[in-house]
């Protein structure tokens, strides 16, 4: 592998490449070479860094068909170099950070194999250690070590053995909830079913929901199968909405869950059906924490202003930062430094990270929080959604994922970045638009009521050569109209971006 292939297996923060054959035009880039190099060189990092000859790293997995492969590799590679290996099997990724809190446990570090809700051919790598997940440029560094062949060099190799962690995850939730309630079983008489995707995620029926009373029937998809036969396991995908909306309905549940591929992301749905995920899931966990303590709540760049308003008046401040949920961690991590008590950080994508819960974006976690409230407010004959029925919600929302034209593709990170600053300079002139003052990210657009009664936001993606532009509107074709100021805003630069999806949806 020449250097560059090693660096291309980054991915912010993870490792992520394609581990399996036979896609058209994605050939396999997470090879047992890569893989075995990238773990040398993580143990010798970590000892280097702990001051150890010999350290003890836990590796878990998710769904995925190759996890087998990778484990393998990951558990020879870590043992060739002197160090011992647990291995936890099927896992979530919050329950690779959780074991090392355990001090019995004896853990230095973890290693989860997932891809998160990426399609079934890839896979990819994530860190932790008892202070949290790498930066972006540790990952980095990882990846250049591996290239040169960085290894701890060991007189023997150290042992494998297996340690089913999730169990006693599971409990700790259970335990949580019952403490929170003072009840043994405070989800008895409560239908509430989980749509695991074929992911991690199907543990939460047998090992959380039924030991708290919980009726689990019409769950469905809990079953690992790393093809992911039924939809794709991601709170953000509006089929796999749908499926989990369609099933509470048609079983009669009081509360839908659905996770993603390693459990770090979720969503829900309440009795009627309805979708509990972005703004509206910000909004049910925020309202929570805050009726507990008034303080900050950290989001990323899309958030609507109606939540804005909703944070606002339940006494709490917003502050919407950059995407990314390392971004928005680090930004409630820094408040907090600074003496702001900021207690929740959480992404539209279903990333939610508490101060409570070491800043971990923990899907299991979440929605844990969210049936202690369930099963408080049933007592007083009121639904969850309640506590969310005053949030202001557009009339109309939409998306439009631009890429670029061959001309832009090539250096798209500088031909983005040029077009966002211009728009920013040319908004001041532009009739009925104005610059969003609590802007991180890209260009956010304030629309009077003339022009569209809403906002846009047009950002790059953190990963790809694509400017997704994010727009929402208070009135009924407010999104057509503020589409079209944006296709006027972005035509200067039709040569190196394709806008070709923005003027169709203007067109409408």
């Amino acid at each position: 592998m020449e250097k560059q292939d090693w660096m291309n297996l980054q991915s912010g923060t993870d490792v992520r490449g394609t581990a399996i054959d036979g896609v058209a035009g994605d050939p396999v880039t997470l090879t047992d070479e890569a893989v075995r190099g990238i773990l040398r060189a993580y143990c010798h990092g970590l000892a280097q860094k702990l001051g150890k000859q010999k350290v003890t790293i836990a590796v878990g997995h998710d769904s995925r068909l190759s996890a087998g492969r990778i484990v393998a590799c990951a558990a020879d590679a870590i043992a060739d170099s002197g160090c011992d290996v647990l291995l936890t099997g099927l896992s979530s990724t919050p329950s690779m950070f959780m074991l090392l809190q355990e001090s019995d446990i004896g853990a230095d570090a973890s290693v989860m194999i997932t891809a998160s809700h990426l399609p079934y051919q890839k896979n990819g790598l994530k860190f932790f250690t008892k202070e949290g997940g790498p930066e972006g440029k540790d990952i980095a560094a990882l990846l250049a070590a591996a290239s040169e062949g960085r290894a701890l060099s060991a007189a023997e190799r150290g042992s494998v053995r297996e340690l089913r962690y999730i169990d006693r995850y599971a409990a700790g939730l259970v335990r949580f909830v019952r403490e929170k309630t003072g009840c043994e079983k405070p989800l008895e008489g409560k239908k509430v079913i989980v749509d695991a995707g074929n992911g991690a995620g199907g543990f939460y029926v047998d090992k959380v929901l039924r030991p708290l009373g919980a009726d689990t029937e019409g769950s469905r998809f809990l079953e690992p199968d790393g093809r992911f036969p039924n939809h794709i396991p991601n709170p953000e995908d509006k089929g796999a909405m749908r499926a989990i909306s369609s099933q509470v309905k048609a079983v009669g549940a009081d509360f839908g869950i659905i996770f993603d591929t390693d459990v770090d992301r979720a969503g829900a749905v309440d009795a009627e059906g309805e979708e509990i995920n972005r703004n509206r899931l910000i909004a049910l966990i925020s309202a929570i924490l805050l009726a507990e303590r008034p303080g900050t709540i950290v989001t990323d760049s899309v958030t609507s202003d109606g939540l804005a308003a909703f944070i606002r008046g339940r006494g709490g401040r917003h502050c919407r930062y950059k995407r990314g949920y390392r971004n928005v961690i680090d930004k409630a991590k820094e408040l907090n430094a600074a003496g702001e008590y900021a207690p929740l950080a959480i992404e539209t994508s279903g990333h939610a990270a508490l101060l409570e819960n070491y800043f971990l974006d923990d899907g299991a976690y979440l929605v844990t929080r969210l049936l202690v409230c369930l099963a408080q407010l049933s007592k007083e004959g009121k639904d969850i959604s309640d506590l969310i029925a005053d949030l202001p919600e557009p009339k109309e929302a939409a998306e439009v994922r631009l890429g670029f034209t061959d001309a832009g593709r090539a250096d798209f990170k500088r031909c983005g970045a040029a077009a966002i600053e211009d728009i920013r300079a040319r908004i001041p002139a532009q009739a009925g638009a104005s610059l969003a003052p609590d802007n991180y990210e890209g260009v956010r657009i304030n629309f009077d009521r003339e022009h569209g009664d809403g906002w846009a936001l047009i950002r790059q993606s953190l990963h790809e050569p694509i400017l997704p532009v994010n727009f929402e509107s208070n009135a009924e074709g407010g999104c057509l109209q503020i589409a079209r100021a944006l296709c006027a805003l972005l035509a200067p630069y039709g040569g190196e971006i394709d806008l070709t999806k923005l003027r169709q949806y203007a067109q409408r």
